[in-house]
């Protein structure tokens, strides 16, 4: 008994026959990249509709451009951690709407050594976007850079100027949260900032510990920082969570004799850290302590109050990125863009407590 084999899919030459149509015609009716007479138009779709045609298939196009219709995200570290984060998330959802003109899957990558699976040498991708800057991501940029495929960094610097960045203004919006907090009247604050590092160590900010620093966007929002209070304290986190936020904040506030009057984090999440460590020790804030942070997410928990931070542009960051794939992979060089954060003031700080 022979076995029965399975309906032929149907193809845009069967769509443009039954249209009574050019296949040139059908095949723009699909691709959109030309304008087409309505009754044309319509005449195509409905014959496509009667043979069960949805559209072009991806993988004959794949096979044809020698794409696999895939862009990878490099992360540096454990992707559980990466997406901790709400400004990962909501960058990756502007990334996803940057590259929807592609129809592109989206692989996730760290560039940690020993990852299982294809690394960044042999990945079956068509480009790259690399996610922050420090000495391993540069090392990645080499990798990527000779396999001659597009890539895009966000948030860092590849150095000759041949890559496109997404870039934010890190330092000057720093800067503006700090001469808020300057207006109000604080002289004796402290600094809390991203890692600095791969090592990711908690501990206090040395001339050698900032010299060493390859994490680029934490020495751009402490230099910013630094501009308005150039002789403040810095502590480094070990990464940005809220519980990490509580641990430094006890440190910084639980005794009387050295607290400061407002403390200034690099995070949104290690700010509310710290306004949690401070409720814990029976402050209020910001009537004993000020505190303000950097990103502009929203956070629960705050009782109602809004915390004092600078919104920085993260969908708009993840977008562009996408959009500078998409052009080079349509033949068109990338361009670097610098997006700018906005400050926005809340309840969380005030004047120094007398």
């Amino acid at each position: 008994m022979s076995s029965q084999e399975p309906p032929r899919r149907a193809t845009i030459a069967d769509v443009a026959r039954e249209a009574g149509v050019a296949t040139s015609t059908a095949s723009v009716v699909f691709s959109g990249k030309a304008k087409v007479a309505d009754a044309t138009r319509e005449r195509v779709l409905a014959a496509a509709a009667d043979l069960g045609y949805a559209g072009p298939d991806p993988r004959a196009a794949s096979l044809r451009l020698g794409r696999s219709g895939i862009v990878a995200v490099v992360f540096e570290g454990h992707l559980r951690n990466a997406f901790l984060d709400p400004v990962t998330t909501a960058m990756m959802d502007g990334l996803a709407d940057g590259l929807a003109e592609l129809s592109a899957g989206i692989l996730l990558m760290r560039d940690e050594p020993g990852e299982d699976g294809p690394g960044l040498a042999s990945a079956p991708v068509d480009a790259y976007v690399l996610i922050g800057w420090s000495g391993r991501t540069r090392e990645s940029v080499e990798v990527v850079r000779g396999r001659g495929l597009p890539v895009v960094v966000i948030e860092g610097d590849p150095g000759d100027g041949t890559i496109p960045r997404i870039a934010l203004d890190n330092a000057d919006a720093s800067a503006e949260v700090a001469q808020h907090v300057y207006d109000l009247g604080h002289r004796d604050v402290a600094l809390i900032t991203l890692t600095l590092g791969h090592d990711r160590e908690r501990a206090p900010i040395t001339p050698e510990r900032l010299a060493a620093a390859t994490v680029g966007v934490t020495v751009d929002r402490l230099e910013g920082m630094r501009r308005v209070f150039p002789d403040a304290p810095a502590i480094s986190a070990s990464g940005s969570f809220i519980d990490e936020g509580i641990v430094i904040g006890r440190m910084l506030l639980a005794d009387a004799a050295t607290r400061p009057t407002a403390v200034l984090a690099q995070s949104d999440l290690l700010a509310v850290g710290v306004i949690r460590a401070a409720q814990e020790l029976g402050l209020r804030v910001p009537e004993d302590v000020s505190v303000a942070g950097f990103d502009g997410i929203a956070i629960d928990g705050l009782g109602g109050q809004s915390l004092t931070t600078t919104v920085q542009p993260a969908v708009e960051k993840g977008r562009a990125a996408g959009e500078q794939i998409a052009r080079m992979l349509g033949g068109e060089a990338g361009e670097t863009q610098n997006l700018t954060c906005v400050f926005r003031p809340g309840t969380t700080t005030g004047v120094p407590p007398r």
